[in-house]
């Protein structure tokens, strides 16, 4: 199994390297950089030549794009991301001072949203046509097919300006936790779960389903095993191995929601950050912020694949076989 994790982690780190170029390209094919927005910024207007080149020079914007990119990568995996070319701060600086709302709304969201997929789906799964089925069944394919930013709207017209529950926007101090106004998760986290949670109940269910209409599960019920002891014994755990990839994508699908719910709700979180750098071009901040987003979601993967050989003795077989 070491070798497998260390073959998939080798993996990993060519993908990250992968989109660490991919980024830079898309960076190098802008029409303008971060001398032209800092300059258009103070003086409100078109900088003229001479002033491009001076400050670009100070940027260090006019060496060789190769050049550029390397050096980058060189910090980067020393662990030194660089400065930001707008503010002059260290990129790791503003990254923790922003990445831990955006880590507190992601890890919430996570805590619920694996339990609630799991007991919808095995719900579901374990009596297939009843009305609980087509209840759960018909409720995920309809919520699944609205964009969850529609459901924070209406989430902010109802519960927020209509009820007057919970605020429309989540608002803190500067330097202040998340966890000091916890109030504002709420509506964040919700609208994040209905966007995430469909895809796996659904997953969970057809598994939970495949289960029950096996050989083996059949024989344990004409030996007499059913109900609970069944359920929690026999039918989840092999449900659960089977749907362990699944929920890592709707885990992984948490960094792109987050980025749409942090926007909507004005969470002060890494987005908001990531956005202003974008449109600063800010090339060291964004560089450095969307590495460690993909390396996170192939983390995530990694420990997916990992757990699944724990549980289920054909992968752990055929991965120590070199087929997977």
């Amino acid at each position: 199994m070491i070798a497998y994790a260390a073959r998939r982690a080798g993996g990993g780190i060519v993908v990250l390297f992968v989109v660490a170029l991919l980024i830079f390209g898309l960076f190098e094919s802008l029409d303008s950089d971060a001398a032209t927005v800092i300059l258009s910024r103070a003086g409100g207007g078109d900088p003229t030549p001479e002033q491009l080149a001076t400050l670009r020079a100070q940027l260090g914007l006019d060496r060789p794009a190769p050049v550029r990119f390397a050096e980058w990568l060189a910090g980067f995996v020393h662990g030194d991301f660089g400065d930001s070319l707008i503010s002059g701060r260290p990129v790791a600086e503003v990254l923790l001072g922003r990445v831990g709302n955006s880590v507190a709304l992601a890890a919430v969201t996570a805590a619920l949203l694996i339990p609630i997929a799991l007991a919808l789906g095995l719900l579901a799964g374990a009596r297939p046509g009843t009305r609980t089925d087509r209840l759960i069944s018909v409720g995920s394919l309809a919520v699944e097919s609205m964009p969850s930013f529609v459901f924070g709207v209406l989430l902010v017209a109802t519960v927020s300006l209509s009820l007057r529950l919970l605020p429309a926007v989540s608002l803190l101090p500067t330097g202040a936790s998340v966890w000091s106004r916890p109030e504002i998760l709420v509506l964040p986290v919700i609208c994040l779960l209905l966007g995430l949670l469909p895809h796996p109940v659904r997953m969970v269910r057809a598994q939970t389903t495949e289960v029950m209409a096996s050989p083996y599960v059949q024989t344990l019920r004409l030996n007499g095993i059913g109900g609970p002891r069944l359920m929690l014994r026999h039918v989840a755990p092999n449900a659960l191995s089977a749907s362990i990839h699944p929920l890592a994508g709707s885990v992984v699908g948490l960094i792109g929601g987050v980025a749409v719910v942090e926007t909507l709700f004005a969470f002060p979180g890494l987005s908001q950050e990531l956005l202003r750098a974008i449109e600063a071009r800010d090339f060291p901040f964004v560089q450095s912020a969307a590495v460690l987003l993909a390396g996170v979601g192939i983390g995530v993967y990694l420990l997916a694949d990992l757990l699944t050989l724990l549980v289920s003795p054909r992968a752990r077989h055929a991965a120590m076989g070199g087929r997977v």
